[in-house]
């Protein structure tokens, strides 16, 4: 039977991605793990492998091919044994043709009755798509191991994966039968409308439209460039944002001077290696570990809503803001308050490079606990920042500057920087934030504190 290969989600938002490049060719060989196409989302180029061996069959989609629809099918595997003109001959797709470049997408034949189109909605590196239980619980499993399920009579959702992120392998199917086995769950109950397992997508939001906007421009004085999937994602977000999330500002002024000193007394006392320092430290590095410990001193901030529960975090994952071109991303430093700022530096260094190449795994930018996004090497002064959800707060970052201050009743010159956090206040509320804040300022202002 052939083995259809469909688009994997990466992450749980992603409905679609661009099929960038095939890395295998048809008539190749490929064996479980090897790597066979690169995926790319709004945020990231992700690499797809295999789950199953065979041979390549037919590519059905197209490398460069945008907008293809999760669990659309993109290539046909033949098994081991069996004819590959077979196999290639009933490939099909399982959803409407994608768009590339503008123009048609190749049409392919009517999908194989085997083919699984249940939306996948949990991030995975591969392109095994999940099954839906009678519960609306899914369960990811190779198509090798779906069948195997099947030949047994073996219900799915009722055994424990041991592949990446959980998913049924083989070997999993085996240990079931040879256990006993849980028996596949009544034709009425599979035969469910699978559509139902998980809510429809939201829409991105809405603005003027685009007819009443161009009626207040003059014809030619313009050009329309289409938005992309990070635009679309940022937009929807930061939509979601401001209509969900009942936003609080608290503002406060740091000293830098300390803090500026040790920064070039730990970067001079650096060690080297093939003749280069082994970190070299920025202010930006030393503001994500005085965020993390102050998260940590103050852990009634480190929290994150629903309508259910508080979600109390037990460390300090902070997410950093990082501009690429046509968006931001914000790559996560996880238990940042553990960290030594080296590690914090050199951490920081690698996210950022691979955030600009659109290299990040789904797991390095999704999650956190708060963020920190810092504008002030762009020379802003000052500015208030959107919460990005599930986080509770973010702290907005301005630039170092040499200020007149009152000390002791004397006026001196003082390196100040001004820094503004934006709470979720159904979590967050105003005197909290202010503690949260004033244990950030004290870090900074007394840094040895960053070092025990």
């Amino acid at each position: 039977m052939p083995i259809n290969i469909t688009m994997p989600a990466l992450s749980p938002t992603m409905e679609e991605g661009n099929l960038s490049k095939w890395l295998v060719k048809e008539g190749d060989k490929v064996k479980s793990g090897d790597v066979i196409a690169e995926i790319e989302t709004d945020k990231a180029t992700m690499e797809v492998e295999a789950v199953d061996e065979g041979t390549v069959a037919k590519l059905v989609v197209a490398a460069g091919t945008e907008g293809v629809k999760v669990n659309a099918l993109i290539a046909v595997l033949a098994a081991d044994g069996e004819d590959v003109s077979a196999a290639a001959s009933g490939a099909g797709s399982a959803a409407p043709a994608p768009k590339a470049d503008g123009a048609a997408a190749p049409k392919a034949e009517a999908a194989p009755a085997s083919t699984q189109s249940t939306p996948a909605a949990a991030p995975v590196t591969t392109a095994a798509p999940a099954s839906v239980s009678a519960d609306g619980n899914r369960t990811f499993s190779s198509p090798l191991a779906r069948r195997l399920a099947k030949e047994a009579g073996i219900d799915l959702s009722a055994v424990a994966g041991s592949g990446p992120h959980g998913r049924v392998v083989k070997s999993d199917i085996e240990a079931a039968v040879a256990g006993g086995g849980a028996k596949a769950a009544a034709p009425a109950a599979a035969s469910a409308p699978q559509a139902s397992a998980a809510p429809a997508p939201a829409a991105a939001p809405k603005g003027a439209s685009e007819e009443a906007v161009l009626k207040l421009f003059e014809p030619g004085s313009y050009e329309l460039v289409p938005h992309d999937g990070m635009r679309k994602t940022i937009a929807r977000r930061l939509v979601e944002s401001k209509q969900t999330i009942p936003h609080f500002y608290v503002s406060v002024d740091c000293e830098l001077d300390a803090l500026l000193a040790l920064r070039a007394q730990l970067n001079d006392a650096a060690p080297r290696k093939d003749n280069a320092p082994a970190y070299k430290l920025s202010v930006n590095d030393m503001v994500i570990k005085a965020m993390a410990l102050a998260l940590r001193d103050v852990p009634d901030a480190n929290v994150s809503w629903t309508d259910s529960n508080m979600v109390k975090h037990k460390h300090a994952d902070v997410g950093v803001a990082v501009s690429i071109p046509g968006g931001l991303i914000t790559p996560i430093i996880r238990k940042a308050e553990e960290k030594t700022l080296s590690t914090i530096s050199n951490e920081m260094r690698d996210l950022g490079k691979r955030a600009k190449d659109r290299k990040l795994k789904p797991e390095e930018y999704q999650g956190g606990t708060s963020s920190v996004s810092n504008m002030g090497m762009m020379g802003v002064k000052n500015f208030a920042a959107v919460v990005n959800p599930p986080h509770a707060t973010i702290l907005a970052v301005g630039a170092g500057e040499q200020r007149v201050v009152v000390k002791k009743g004397e006026m001196v010159i003082a390196t100040v920087m001004s820094v503004t956090l934006s709470t979720d206040h159904r979590c967050v509320d105003g005197a909290l934030g202010a503690e949260l804040l004033q244990a950030f300022k004290g870090y900074i202002e007394n840094p040895m504190g960053m070092l025990v």
